[in-house]
C-alpha cells in the first residue's frame, strides 16, 4: 500500500471481501503504507487481478521475517488482526439530493456492500444491526442546510423543506429541528452502544450542535415559522457534545455558516499551499488512531466544504487531533470515544473536488485511485474489523 499500488481504493475492497469469505487479514500498520498481509488464496489472487490491484506472493519464511521485524520495539509498525466484514450503513435521504456523499463514492468505487438508512430506520430502532454509520451531507439543527438565501426558489429546495416536513409530521413532531434532534439522540445511543460512528461537512458540526441545543429553539421564521429564542446561545449545553465546546452560534440566517467552529468563512490560504498534515502516531501504543491515519502521503491536498474544517479553540480537550492545517490552526480530521463506541469527524465535502458545488457532477474516482484522502474514508471503513494483536518475538 505504497507508491508502488496501482489503485489503493480498491484494495480496501479486497480486504473487505476477504473478510467476508471468513478469511483473517493482517493489517500490518505503517508498513509498506499499511499494507494487508493475506493468506494466499487462488481466488483472492484472482479478484486482485481483476480490480487492478497490486500484490505481491511471499513464502511463509518472508511474512515471518515481516513480522518479526514488525514485532521489534525500535521499529514504529504493528499488526492489528482484522476479523469480521462489518455491516455498513449511509445515513442519506431517500429523494435525490443536488450534490454526490464521498463516502457512498468510496464504497461504490471499492465494491464494499452497505444499505442507506435514515430518519424512519434509524427511529425504528434498526441502527443497532449495523457496526459502522456515516452521516451524509446533513444539516441535524433543522435550517435544511442554510441554504434559503441562495436556493429558496429552487425546485430541489422546495422539495426538500417540504420532504421534511412531511417526514417530521410523519414521526409524530410539530418541527424538523425536533425530529432531526431525535435521530441525533439515537445516533448517538448507537455510538454509546459500541457503534462506529463517521462524519463529513456539514454534518458533522450541526450533528453537535443539534445536541448542544436540545429543548433551544434555534432557528428563523423562515425554517420553522416562527422565531428563534433571544437566550439561545446562553441556553446551549456543551456537555452534550461530542468534539465541541463554547462555539457561538451563526443567528443570521441568510448567512451560509452554523457557528464559529467552522473555518470555512474566516480561513484565508491559497489553494496551492493548502494542505493538512497527518500526525505520526505510535503503532504499538496508540494503534487506533495510527490505523485512522494510514496512508502513503503524510501530507494531504486540502478541500472545502459547507464545514471545511474545526477552529482548534472550540474543540474539547479529550479529543484527538489525527490531521491539522498548521498554516491556519485548523484541525482536519478528529477523533473521540463516547461510551463504548467511537467517533470520527473528517472535514470538507469531496477529497478530490477542492469546492465541490451544489449541482456539480460526481467525482470520478477512476480518475483518483490512489487518492490519499479517500483513503481516510476507507481506514474507517475497516476499523470496526480489527482486533489488537500481539504479536510474539
Amino acid at each position: 500500500m505504497d507508491e508502488g499500488q496501482k489503485n489503493h481504493l480498491k484494495a480496501y475492497g479486497i480486504a473487505y471481501y476477504t473478510l467476508q469469505n471468513d478469511i483473517k487479514v493482517d493489517w500490518l500498520l505503517n508498513y509498506r503504507g499499511g499494507s494487508f498481509l493475506i493468506k494466499h488464496y487462488p481466488e483472492i489472487e484472482n479478484e486482485c487481478s481483476i480490480r487492478g490491484v497490486s500484490y505481491e506472493i511471499i513464502a511463509d519464511v518472508q511474512s515471518t521475517q515481516i513480522l518479526t521485524s514488525i514485532a521489534s520495539p525500535e521499529v514504529n509498525q504493528d499488526v492489528v488482526r482484522l476479523e469480521k466484514a462489518p455491516k455498513v450503513a449511509i445515513y442519506s435521504p431517500k429523494n435525490k439530493q443536488p450534490w454526490d456523499d464521498a463516502v457512498t463514492l468510496a464504497l461504490k468505487y471499492a465494491e464494499i456492500p452497505y444499505e442507506v438508512v435514515y430518519d424512519e430506520e434509524v427511529l425504528s430502532g434498526l441502527l443497532p444491526l449495523f457496526d459502522w454509520l456515516h452521516l451524509h451531507h446533513e444539516d441535524f439543527t433543522g435550517q435544511y442546510g442554510k441554504f434559503y438565501v441562495s436556493f429558496k426558489n429552487a425546485t430541489w429546495y422546495k422539495e426538500q423543506k417540504r420532504l421534511y416536513e412531511q417526514s417530521a409530521k410523519n414521526a409524530g413532531f410539530s418541527k424538523v429541528s425536533q425530529h432531526k434532534l431525535a435521530v441525533a439522540k439515537k445516533i448517538k445511543e448507537f455510538t454509546a452502544g459500541g457503534g462506529f460512528l463517521f462524519a463529513m461537512c456539514s454534518a458533522t458540526d450541526s450533528y453537535d450542535i443539534a445536541l448542544a441545543a436540545e429543548g433551544v429553539d434555534i432557528c428563523a421564521h423562515m425554517f420553522d415559522g416562527d422565531a428563534p429564542d433571544p437566550n439561545a446561545q446562553e441556553k446551549l449545553n456543551f456537555e452534550k457534545t461530542f468534539a465541541f465546546k463554547d462555539f457561538t452560534l451563526v443567528k443570521n440566517p441568510n448567512q451560509y455558516e452554523f457557528s464559529s467552529i467552522d473555518a470555512t468563512q474566516t480561513r484565508r490560504i491559497k489553494r496551492e499551499i493548502d494542505f493538512f498534515t497527518l500526525f505520526d502516531f505510535s503503532a504499538k501504543w496508540d494503534p487506533v488512531p495510527t490505523m485512522l491515519c494510514q496512508n502513503h502521503m503524510q501530507v494531504i491536498a486540502g478541500f472545502m466544504g459547507q464545514t471545511t474544517s474545526f477552529k482548534k479553540q472550540y474543540i474539547k480537550s479529550n479529543v484527538l487531533v489525527m490531521g491539522e492545517t498548521n498554516a491556519t490552526n485548523e484541525a482536519r480530521y478528529i477523533h473521540g470515544k463516547f461510551g463504548n463506541g467511537t467517533w470520527t469527524f473528517y472535514g470538507g465535502h469531496d477529497p478530490e473536488d477542492y469546492q465541490h458545488k451544489v449541482g456539480d457532477p460526481p467525482t470520478d474516482l477512476n480518475l483518483h485511485p490512489n487518492s490519499p484522502g479517500y483513503r481516510l474514508i476507507l481506514n474507517n471503513i475497516l476499523f470496526p474489523a480489527a482486533k489488537k494483536k500481539k504479536q510474539k518475538t
